[in-house]
């Protein structure tokens, strides 16, 4: 049976930099305000383009916060999916650790934006987290935790392995000025964080 939808046109090269131009210019301004205080005006003025311009591209700031999002959840997925259940244990967990810490230094701002859309109790997100990213938790909690009965690592709890983890790393990103004026100049958090991370894990991990 024939199809009767319209193939979409595709993009031309100046459609596909605008609509990345936009994107960006959004994340600059969510990270910065928050979803609800960042307006559809701040963000055709950060991306250079009028607002009819900007809406063109997108039909409002829902839909902009919605795809950032979107792609911010394979990033922070990432990580996880890669540990391996061949892998050494201690190896596998300290390296989501170096993984998660390195998305923290590379992706401040998508850390905010993801930060700021679970303190609003996660209106865009709440199928994400229940569904994918639950589900990939709850696989490698249960490969953690193989690995603790098996004597491979300690006896410990997978879920709060992991929300430590989150919570440590994801700190340098959200409270990174907080932590560049404790520390004072002179100091890179990341690689100070990275030493200390390795040693904490390793003697959290050691049966």
């Amino acid at each position: 049976m024939k199809d009767d939808q319209p193939n979409p046109r595709p993009q031309t090269r100046i459609q596909q930099r605008n609509r990345q131009t936009i994107l960006e210019a959004a994340l600059e301004v969510f990270s910065a305000y928050g979803f609800r205080g960042a307006t559809l005006d701040q963000i055709a003025a950060e991306a250079g383009l009028s607002k009819p311009n900007l809406l063109y591209y997108f039909a409002s700031k829902e839909a902009i916060h919605l795809e950032l999002l979107s792609g911010l959840m394979d990033t922070w997925l990432d990580p996880l999916r890669a540990m391996n259940p061949d892998g050494e244990p201690t190896a596998e967990i300290l390296a989501y650790v170096r993984r998660k810490l390195e998305i923290s230094r590379d992706f401040p701002r998508e850390s905010r934006l993801f930060a700021n859309e679970i303190l609003q109790g996660a209106p865009r997100m709440q199928p994400a987290l229940e569904g994918d990213l639950k589900s990939l938790v709850d696989e490698k909690c249960a490969l953690i935790r193989g690995w603790s009965d098996a004597g491979r690592i300690a006896q410990i709890d997978p879920y709060h392995l992991i929300f430590s983890i989150w919570a440590l790393t994801q700190h340098y990103a959200d409270f990174d000025v907080q932590v560049r004026a404790v520390l004072g100049p002179g100091h890179d958090p990341f690689a100070e964080a990275d030493r200390f991370v390795e040693t904490l894990y390793q003697r959290l991990l050691k049966t």
